[in-house]
């Protein structure tokens, strides 16, 4: 039996809140998963943009990112559950919140570590407009921030050896980000606690690079023979803190955030995207930060780069630590909700708010 076809609320009555609703008419639409993947992979170099502009209005302080709060739970020390409330400013304001929930052992079952909803909120009164699912936002929103950092520490986008340190989702999405942006890669080396994940990111990305794809012995191995790094991980202790493995230089992607040790974090330039964040929850600049409380860690936010009061130092290892802004989630939502507007793929839930007269 064939599903009736279900009900596109018509461009008129759907008013996202850089619009103003007409009268009282306030309403409420989901937007997939689904959607929310062909948006941001049909125009990936809008996608990076728009992290872009987020980040510059975020260094202008035109947004509101308050610190992310995290729930734990005593039965399941290992997963958690991450708020992430932001506003952007400007003549398209907009507000929301990313609910977003790892729960590593989820691996076991056969399904993602991560789910996440995103709430966008109207600025001029406050209401809700739409929830999208969101995991695929922040990844992709991660992979946007990892390609820019690479573009703006790398001085080039040509990579000698890229070094993926955690091979699962959010490391194949910097990868398809690297390659949709023009990236050229010579060899792809992996590292992976787990072979089974490794050898599967290899024969995916086997079917993408004309040249070798290796699998790392260690995780000191593939730093010395990268030039360009990521770090895509759920490790919660740094596990990498010879200084030696990065003598050469490389930019890093620490994406994961406490991969690395405060001997590796002295020793480099450290970018971030903000420092009050980045310094919080036991990151391994924090931890850096505690040993040598007197030192100056963070050079600069990425902002700062794209602006030109900070330049890469190519004459030690420049490691991008973004702690991940819920700005950039608020942002890409945005312009994904606009995107399913204009082509009929909002959900609407009729009826959502009630008794609506006051």
């Amino acid at each position: 039996m064939r599903r009736p076809r279900q009900r596109v609320l018509p461009q008129r009555l759907w008013r996202p809140l850089v619009r103003r609703a007409e009268g009282r008419m306030m309403e409420f639409a989901t937007i997939s998963g689904k959607t929310c993947h062909r948006v941001i992979h049909d125009d990936i170099p809008r996608c990076l943009e728009i992290v872009r502009e987020a980040y510059l209005a975020h260094r202008l302080g035109d947004t509101v990112n308050p610190p992310s709060a995290f729930l734990r739970f005593p039965d399941r020390p290992d997963a958690r559950i991450i708020s992430l409330p932001a506003h952007l400013g400007g003549p398209d304001a907009v507000s929301g919140i990313k609910w977003i929930a790892s729960y590593p052992q989820n691996l076991e079952r056969g399904i993602p570590r991560a789910s996440a909803v995103l709430i966008l909120n109207r600025a001029d009164n406050g209401y809700p407009f739409a929830c999208l699912e969101a995991s695929v936002i922040s990844a992709a929103r991660t992979a946007a921030s990892a390609a820019l950092g690479a573009e703006l520490l790398h001085g080039r986008k040509q990579a000698r050896a890229l070094g993926i340190v955690g091979t699962g989702y959010i490391a194949r999405y910097v990868h398809t980000f690297l390659l949709a942006l023009g990236w050229e890669v010579d060899e792809l080396w992996l590292f992976d606690r787990s072979e089974a994940e490794c050898r599967r990111f290899r024969e995916a990305a086997s079917r993408r690079h004309p040249r070798a794809v290796r699998l790392a012995p260690s995780v000191d191995a593939l730093l010395a023979a990268c030039d360009l790094c990521l770090f895509a991980t759920t490790t919660a202790t740094p596990h990498a803190d010879d200084p030696a493995a990065l003598e050469h230089c490389p930019t890093v992607l620490h994406l994961s955030l406490r991969d690395l040790g405060p001997r590796v974090m002295v020793a480099a330039q450290n970018i971030v995207d903000d420092a009050r964040h980045a310094l919080t929850a036991a990151t391994s600049l924090e931890l850096a930060a505690r040993q040598a409380p007197a030192l100056e860690l963070v050079s600069g936010t990425l902002a700062d780069v794209m602006s030109g009061a900070v330049a890469p130092d190519f004459a030690r290892p420049r490691i991008f630590s973004p702690f991940g802004l819920g700005i950039l989630d608020v942002a890409l939502g945005r312009w994904i909700a606009e995107r399913a507007r204009e082509t009929g793929d909002l959900n609407p839930v009729p009826d959502f708010f009630h008794e609506m007269t006051r």
